[in-house]
């Protein structure tokens, strides 16, 4: 059991020193790259910089003892953050002790659900956002983000929660650009984009060795914070309107409770729990997907829990919600970590950083820090998606787009929850009317295919048909109207055999239908037959009255029902030689 819990107590027994040294080189290459985010994400979820390197600290240490992923780096990320702002604003005032202790209490909060949804197993709740509404939500987020630190970037007084209002508050304060800002801040975005894919080969043709050479590639972020600090200082930048971070108290935080408040909570409950599920979604995904490259496992509902460990170590500790960052975990593979002990280093990295940096940071321009997040955010806004969702499936690229224009148009939680309706009103609009076919057996086989799309043998006194979906309450009824109208067409039908291997489950609803069904067709002289059941459908029909009146027979094929009910017709196709038949 504490094995299960603390999986530290499972991969540290091997732990090996090619393993250290393996996280320690992870760990300096992720702690370059979280410095300038954890500082960014910070300012972004409306706090002071400070709270993002607390946020930086404890969450990796818990999730070093409690997560399962090796290389999944937890901390602040964008999405996360625009969320956290999007809660609390709704609650205090920004700079304000009260705001400052409602962005902890939500990351308390979150912990705690989390923390339940792992040891309750629910981590099936996440399968509530499909990936369309995910990909749309992000993609929103990142168009939100992006335009929200347009103000800083310029200078420009602009405020606002949703995309209309950001434009329109840019457009209406445009005589309070401030050129310098905008120099600084343009500057150190056309370094960030060229460095992404410009340092790295520019860097190996002046000979570093490649591992170097991506090792400097990680560092532009650090570099043009270092530099845009030293224009800052040496050109006196602050006496021209450049807003810069100012004081970052030095020292590691302090643990204390996040604030008590049951109103408060109650005001934060349904933001955490969307920031939980998209947190979670978030994580798990990239925890899965770095996992499959090593062939190892991830353990889903324990992620619940780490991540939950993780939310209640940054609020002990002042800082907000945390979760795991695509960018970042990325750069932990591939600079080789080994174990969840590359965010322990890290961690220790960060509280250095938190000790010995901070009054260095005083000059550091915001603009700099808005260049930082635009650069990040901007590869999360993957619009050609819409067009490729909608031409695979309608339905899932209009839940899509109305997540994407109901985030930016309305903000973070409308959006979501906007997607998270429509996806779950399209599927009970899909299985209520589910595909089905009328089948007929092909000649010279045992197998039955649509009579609409190949070329069969059907006959006329048997109405085999089967129904591609599970049966329950929303597609009862369509099966009676279907089925009572196909034999009200054919009065040569005496049969009907329902085709079952794709029905996974019958609900009560549905199994009232089929009795009223076989009931109905009794009286018109039609008797209902099964074939293909599925093992754990049938073991709840035999607990039904059903199969006690059922008029026909369940058969273990649909050959065998035709051979039962049509012999001669079922042999002489199968006595014929084959057809061509087009699939």
């Amino acid at each position: 059991m504490i094995k299960r819990y603390f999986p530290i107590l499972t991969w540290g027994r091997s732990y090996s020193r090619t393993a250290l040294e393996a996280d320690l080189v992870a760990a300096v290459i992720v702690t370059i790259m979280l410095i300038p985010q954890s500082l960014a994400y910070a300012l972004l979820a409306g706090l002071p910089a400070e709270v993002g390197l607390y946020a930086s600290i404890a969450p990796l240490i818990a999730y070093t003892l409690l997560g399962t992923s090796r290389t999944l780096a937890v901390g602040p990320v964008a999405v996360a953050s625009l969320m956290t702002a999007a809660a609390v604003g709704e609650i205090a005032a920004r700079g304000t002790p009260e705001y400052l202790g409602a962005a902890i209490a939500l990351a308390f909060l979150s912990g705690l659900m989390l923390l339940a949804m792992g040891v309750l197993r629910l981590g099936f709740i996440s399968a509530f956002l499909s990936h369309p509404v995910i990909s749309g939500f992000i993609t929103a987020s990142g168009i939100l983000i992006a335009a929200s630190q347009i103000k800083h970037l310029t200078g420009i007084e602009a405020n606002g929660k949703t995309l209309p209002e950001i434009v329109s508050g840019l457009v209406e304060n445009i005589a309070t650009l401030n050129l310098p800002t905008l120099v600084i801040g343009t500057l150190a975005a056309a370094f960030l984009f060229w460095s992404r894919k410009g340092l790295q080969p520019l860097l190996l043709a002046r000979g570093l060795r490649p591992g170097l050479a991506r090792l400097g590639a990680r560092t532009a972020p650090v570099l043009a914070v270092a530099v845009t600090i030293l224009l800052s200082w040496g050109l006196g930048l602050s006496d021209y309107g450049v807003r810069i971070v100012g004081q970052v108290p030095a020292g590691l935080p302090v643990p204390a409770l996040p604030p008590l408040d049951l109103g408060l909570w109650a005001d934060l409950a349904m933001p955490a729990l969307l920031l939980s599920v998209v947190g979670y979604v978030e994580s798990i995904s990239v925890a899965q997907t770095l996992a499959a490259k090593r062939r190892q496992r991830i353990d889903p509902d324990q992620e619940l829990i780490a991540l939950g460990g993780a939310n209640i170590g940054s609020a002990l500790s002042g800082g907000f919600p945390v979760t795991g960052g695509f960018a970042r975990s990325v750069v932990n593979f591939d600079a080789g970590a080994e174990t969840p002990a590359a965010g322990a280093f890290t961690a220790i990295g960060m509280a250095l950083a938190t000790l010995t940096l901070t009054p260095a940071l005083f000059h550091l321009p915001q603009a700099t820090l808005a260049a930082t997040i635009i650069v990040a955010v901007l590869t999360l806004v993957d619009l050609p998606a819409i067009r490729r969702t909608l031409a695979y499936s309608r339905g899932d690229g209009m839940a899509m787009l109305a997540t994407i224009l109901v985030t930016l148009g309305a903000g973070v939680e409308s959006g979501i929850g906007a997607g998270v309706i429509l996806s779950i009103a399209m599927h009970l609009w899909r299985t209520s009317r589910p595909h089905y076919a009328i089948l007929g057996q092909v000649p010279g086989t045992e197998h039955f295919r649509n009579i609409r799309r190949h070329r069969v043998v059907t006959v006329p006194q048997v109405l085999s048909i089967r129904v591609d979906e599970s049966l329950y309450f929303p597609n009862a009824r369509f099966l009676e109207d279907m089925l009572y109208g196909r034999v009200a067409a054919e009065p040569a039908i005496r049969h009907v055999v329902l085709n079952c291997p794709a029905i996974n489950f019958i609900d009560s609803s549905a199994l009232e239908a089929l009795e009223a069904m076989n009931q109905h067709l009794k009286d018109a002289g039609v008797a209902l037959h099964l074939s293909e059941v599925k093992g754990p459908v049938m073991d709840r029909l035999t607990r039904s009255d059903l199969i006690t009146h059922l008029t026909g027979r369940i058969f273990l094929t649909q050959f065998d029902a035709l051979a039962a009910l049509a012999p001669e017709i079922t042999h002489q196709t199968l006595s014929a030689s084959r057809q061509d038949t087009t699939r």
